[in-house]
């Protein structure tokens, strides 16, 4: 097992588990020393050393660094079990979309809520607990860094092809939400939704960065859920 969400198979070839982001150490921490993710790979271990595994590998075969991108499955009592799914069950993993593969991510997200809703794992650790959109500050300190964060709708924009979703009254120091035009041209219905949704309570996660206040940069709608929908 080389870490949480890798591992390698009989070939020497090395898998990747999509959808499913293990806890990220804080700065000066190694993977070693953090217990989440000590966890993260003892749960991993648990489920698929010394067994015969299945790699469904549907959209991107591979990552930058060559690793197959698979939902892996293992063998259980009647249904195989599915390793993704397990993981956030017990909240060992966050979800997250990869672009090009994000076909299940909606089955992904209903795994992880089940433990976000009993603070189980990962849940239980403040480090990886939902951020407000309002704090500001809290959010610029994790840039470079993945966060669910979530808020209510200020204001929406268009420029240049993006959508930007604001959750304060300053875009140019707030949290901001921005939907690159390639996830508008592959998701039209819920680019459409996403510009009347002033008022709303949304969840939104990914990579925290910073152009002008603190943002992210969504690579699928399935990134944006909402939570309480615009008053009328």
């Amino acid at each position: 097992m080389l870490d949480g969400e890798t591992f390698a198979i009989e070939d020497g070839r090395e898998v990747r588990l999509i959808g499913a982001l293990v806890p990220e150490p804080p700065e000066g921490v190694t993977a070693e020393e953090w217990i989440p993710s000590r966890e993260a790979k003892a749960a991993l271990t648990s489920l698929i050393e010394g067994r015969n595994v299945e790699l469904a590998l549907p959209g991107r075969k591979t990552d930058r660094y060559g690793r197959l991108l698979a939902h892996v499955f293992v063998p259980g009592e009647g249904e195989p079990i599915w390793v993704q799914g397990h993981m956030l069950r017990h909240g060992a993993a966050r979800a997250y979309a990869i672009p090009g593969s994000s076909a299940c991510l909606a089955a992904l997200l209903a795994a992880e809520a089940a433990a976000r809703d009993s603070r189980s794992g990962l849940w239980s650790h403040a480090t990886y607990a939902v951020r407000p959109a309002a704090d500001v500050r809290a959010l610029s300190r994790q840039r470079g860094r993945f966060a669910v964060v979530d808020g209510e709708v200020m204001a929406t924009a268009e420029r240049g092809g993006r959508l930007y979703i604001n959750f304060g009254a300053d875009w140019r120091r707030d949290f901001t939400i921005i939907v690159p035009s390639r996830v508008i041209r592959a998701f039209p219905d819920a680019a459409l939704r996403l510009r009347e949704i002033k008022g709303a309570r949304l969840r939104v996660r990914g990579w925290i960065d910073r152009r002008n206040g603190p943002s992210i940069e969504v690579s699928d709608a399935g990134e944006i859920e909402i939570l309480e929908h615009p008053p009328h």
